[in-house]
């Protein structure tokens, strides 16, 4: 019975460790942390979003698509639902999103880890690997030392995670075993992240949620526009549109671009909709400023608009559009409305972002996974440099990747 060893307990973990056992293999985790998956339990906010129905390799950033278009054709979004079924989960479709039920995280852990049991799979946690050696006496097979002593197996699958959410146990470690074994790292960063905005002004709506659309610009040329819930932090912009942008902001913040956000904050309303609307419902009034155009948008963000573009909320909306500067600056307040400008300055650090961008270069793998540097060396999960957008396409990766390293590495 061939002898392998996952490093790492996570979502890609569990998958290959389930998969290699399936294919006759005897397995054994090895987990830094005092329990398995604890990252799953973080997924989708606690109801583990599993995958996508919505699914195309176009919803992954990697320099390897050929990578993705060989692991996705193994196991797809479609086996990742016969999985999940076939260890007695239901299965809620919302608007394509796939969840467990229970919508409970919890849910699919514990069917992995009762699976985990069924197969004999052996789990160490609080386990530190400290190093991986090749044995001279024979290149296939690999001595790892851990602070719970020596393993030794046929074949060994990194799926050590990334960087991001430090706290589930993805510390980065994993880099460090790739390097030590030859493997080139891309450089990570954070993705699925919130962003640090330069100005001073976000205390004042902070909490703030709204439907807008986000584009990104980096050295003032376009680089994508993403719609949904955009949320005010005291130090700057989050919620999904920002979430699926960040990886392009964090690159190009790595080297030294300048990153600017235009926020729609009225994204079903033209310029000249607005300014007809705001005219009309107004017309032979007395109202302020603040009175003409409370109703159009959160009350928070109208008075940053306010502030922005130097206009008194009690001024007279009468007085504005009787002169040609008056209406000019209404007007440029509604600009401000359907394109506010903001610097970005940084990503919010790892402990925070979803997923990383970057590490284990996919042109170094084989479309099973292997290391093309070491047989019987193989890679699954985040540690890989593929990442996706929000909606369960990282998690599909996992499963997927951790399917595809499992079987290889049992059948190699």
């Amino acid at each position: 019975m061939k002898k392998i060893i996952v490093i790492g307990g996570g979502a890609s973990g569990m998958m290959a460790a389930i998969t290699a056992a399936r294919h006759g293999a005897a397995v054994t985790i090895l987990e830094h942390k005092e329990r398995i998956g604890k990252k799953i339990l973080m997924t989708g906010n606690g109801k583990c979003n599993l995958s996508n129905l919505s699914f195309s390799n176009d919803n992954y950033y990697t320099d390897t698509p050929e990578l993705l278009e060989e692991v996705f054709a193994e196991f797809s979004e479609k086996d990742t639902i016969s999985f999940f079924e076939g260890l007695g989960l239901l299965i809620k479709n919302k608007n394509g999103y796939l969840y467990p039920m229970s919508e409970q995280a919890s849910s699919v852990l514990d069917l992995l880890r009762f699976e985990i049991n069924r197969r004999k799979i052996q789990v160490v946690t609080e386990c530190e690997v400290q190093k991986i050696n090749q044995k001279q006496s024979n290149k296939e097979l690999f001595e790892v030392i851990t602070n719970k002593g020596t393993y030794l197996s046929q074949a060994v699958i990194l799926a050590c995670g990334s960087k991001a959410s430090p706290q589930s146990g993805s510390d980065g470690s994993g880099y460090a075993f790739a390097k030590q074994l030859g493997h080139h790292i891309v450089k990570p960063l954070p993705a699925l992240v919130q962003l640090r905005c330069q100005e001073t002004y976000f205390k004042a709506v902070a909490g703030v949620r709204c439907e807008a659309n986000v584009r990104l610009m980096v050295d003032g040329k376009f680089q994508k526009e993403e719609a949904g819930e955009l949320q005010l932090t005291e130090y700057g912009i989050s919620g999904i549109p920002v979430f699926q942008l960040s990886r392009i902001a964090a690159k190009a913040l790595d080297t030294k671009k300048k990153v600017l956000a235009e926020i729609d904050l009225m994204p079903k309303f033209s310029t000249e909709e607005i300014e007809n609307f705001l005219t009309k419902s107004n017309e032979n009034t007395n109202k302020s400023l603040q009175e003409a155009m409370l109703g159009i948008m959160n009350k928070k963000l109208l008075f940053l608009m306010f502030k922005i573009n130097d206009v008194k909320a009690n001024d007279l909306w009468s007085t504005y559009r009787s002169t040609q500067a008056g209406l000019h600056r209404i007007r440029k307040m509604i600009e401000t409305i359907k394109c506010w400008q903001v610097t970005v300055m940084a990503t919010n650090p790892y402990a925070n972002a979803q997923v990383c961008c970057g590490g284990v270069d996919g042109k170094e793998l084989t479309g099973k996974l292997e290391s093309k540097k070491i047989n019987g060396l193989f890679f699954a999960g985040e540690i890989i440099d593929v990442d996706g957008i929000c909606g369960g396409y990282n998690l599909q990766w996992a499963w997927s990747s951790g399917y595809v390293a499992g079987k290889s590495a049992a059948r190699d």
